[in-house]
């Protein structure tokens, strides 16, 4: 399918979905007034290598880190590792902040809101390794244009992943799975590593389930854990 079919372009992408949600209680609604300024960019305006206060072995991205939790779980277990959070619900990103302020990380940056400005503005070959846990599957065939994945975003990812470097992509939607690989099986810039059924039901060491993972298995829902790896 091509753009004009309905597959939006990341150069023009629209944010759907919710920015926010319930009012903050008083310690979200102050750890986002206090601490999301020192740990929040602005991409293209920013250098990404000097974001921390280290120099980071490589640099990591999630893409919808949701309420943080596998963010945080990658952060604690890499710390020289240097990540990167996208998610554009306010909720989610106060409920990570308040993990890190606990956890006392200095090796996360985030960014509340559509990660697409990140991924133009990074550098080619920057990042070692991207999560994508958990997209919203938009399960409508009408609005399945507002998937993130899509055959631009898939260059797009192309250009700011390192040789060697992986794309990670775990959802538990079968349809989403299927898409995702019909967009990123005919690159020539990406191999899906898997050699048979357990590769892609076993989940990558490291590995905390999101609440939104738990809530899908609890409905009888299992995941798929999809890998590939940037040639």
């Amino acid at each position: 399918m091509s753009a004009g079919e309905g597959e939006s372009d990341p150069r023009r992408r629209i944010l759907y979905g919710r920015s926010r949600g319930k009012a903050l209680r008083a310690g979200h609604a102050r750890l986002v007034a206090e601490n999301l300024p020192r740990l929040e960019f602005e991409p293209g305006a920013s250098d990404l290598r000097t974001l921390f206060p280290f120099a980071p072995r490589e640099f990591w991205l999630e893409v919808g880190f949701g309420a943080g939790e596998h963010l945080i779980d990658q952060a604690k277990a890499n710390p020289d590792v240097g990540l990167i959070g996208c998610e554009p619900f306010l909720n989610g990103v106060a409920v990570a902040l308040a993990g890190i302020e606990r956890e006392q990380l200095t090796n996360v940056r985030l960014r509340r809101g559509d990660a697409q400005a990140l991924i133009e503005a990074a550098p080619d070959g920057f990042f070692s390794r991207i999560f994508i846990l958990y997209p919203d599957p938009w399960p409508k065939r009408r609005h399945n244009r507002r998937r993130i994945i899509s055959e631009q975003m898939v260059e797009a990812l192309a250009r700011i992943v390192k040789p060697g470097g992986e794309v990670r992509f775990a959802t538990d939607i079968d349809d989403y799975a299927g898409w995702t690989l019909a967009r990123f099986l005919p690159s020539p810039m990406f191999r899906w590593i898997a050699t048979g059924a357990a590769d892609w039901r076993t989940h990558w060491p490291q590995w905390r389930p999101t609440r939104y993972e738990e809530k899908a298995h609890k409905a009888g829902r299992a995941s798929v854990y999809l890998t590939f790896v940037r040639l």
